[in-house]
């Protein structure tokens, strides 16, 4: 391979997650229906914990709240048996129409993303993404971006591939799609750790956002009322837990993200790498 190809001096994409990154202030759509699809099984459970395996594919998050232990307990209580793989997959087909239902109320931009993803391609960046919706979901949610201007050069969803999240294949895929190489002329932004360690396991950098998803879970006029002292405290506690995760930078929302693009571009040129 010619040595160029692996010391790439500029960035050649930035590829986003959906929900909470670049619509969705605070990652809303799944939450209710999780809380919803739990309740229709005759187990209670909250946001709180239907917010935990965020970022996971949804059949992997739903296999992760059943198996929970307070969960998991509840559902063995309820049903006289485990919660097991048969009954995640009978949940999952009930759930994918009840999340389509509630993207259509989630779908718009997060305020600075459509101005922010257009300077990237002005500077030449191709625009990947990916997500832990399913196909059904992102055919209800693709036309809504669009109509908005956003329309990504390709979509990898959950499902497409054997494995999704935190592994590397649905990336894979995305640079594949966009004819993009090395991983380290790539940059990931996500809300939700599961999203960054898809971009670490690929070798690419990637950037989360504290504020604007699920880290939070807040409502863009939810994070407005909250005072400015009690928003610097969550602040701090949702970039400590996204740097834990593997972040490279954090960052409030995609709308603060042309500044990290010339830090990372900077560090390339100075011959840098992901570490």
């Amino acid at each position: 391979m010619h040595p160029a190809l692996n010391t790439p001096t500029r960035l050649q994409a930035a590829v986003f997650d959906w929900a909470g990154t670049v619509i969705d202030f605070g990652s809303l759509a799944p939450m209710d229906a999780f809380v919803q699809l739990f309740a229709r099984y005759g187990v209670r459970i909250d946001v709180a914990e239907a917010r935990v395996p965020m970022g996971l594919a949804k059949w992997d998050h739903i296999h992760a709240l059943g198996t929970a232990p307070r969960i998991a307990a509840e559902w063995q209580r309820v049903h006289g048996r485990p919660f097991g793989d048969a009954d995640c997959d009978a949940l999952y087909e009930v759930f994918t129409p009840m999340n389509a239902a509630s993207v259509r109320d989630h779908a718009q931009l997060i305020p600075g993303a459509l101005s922010t993803l257009d300077a990237l391609r002005a500077r030449g960046l191709k625009i990947g993404s990916t997500t832990g919706y399913n196909r059904p979901i992102m055919d209800v949610v693709q036309p809504l971006a669009a109509a908005q201007g956003y329309v990504p050069d390709n979509l990898v969803c959950a499902g497409d591939l054997a494995s999704a999240r935190p592994g590397p294949l649905m990336m894979v895929r995305t640079l594949s799609d966009l004819q993009v190489w090395p991983p380290a002329a790539v940059v990931k932004v996500d809300d939700t750790v599961p999203g960054l360690q898809e971009g670490r396991a690929i070798g690419a950098w990637v950037v989360g956002l504290a504020i604007s998803g699920n880290t939070l879970g807040l409502s863009q006029a939810q994070w407005q009322a909250t005072p400015a002292a009690e928003q610097q405290g969550l602040r701090e506690q949702a970039t400590a837990e996204l740097l834990a995760g593997g972040a490279h930078y954090v960052i409030d929302s995609v709308a603060d993200l042309l500044p990290v693009i010339d830090q990372i571009e900077a560090r390339l040129a100075r011959g840098e790498r992901p570490d």
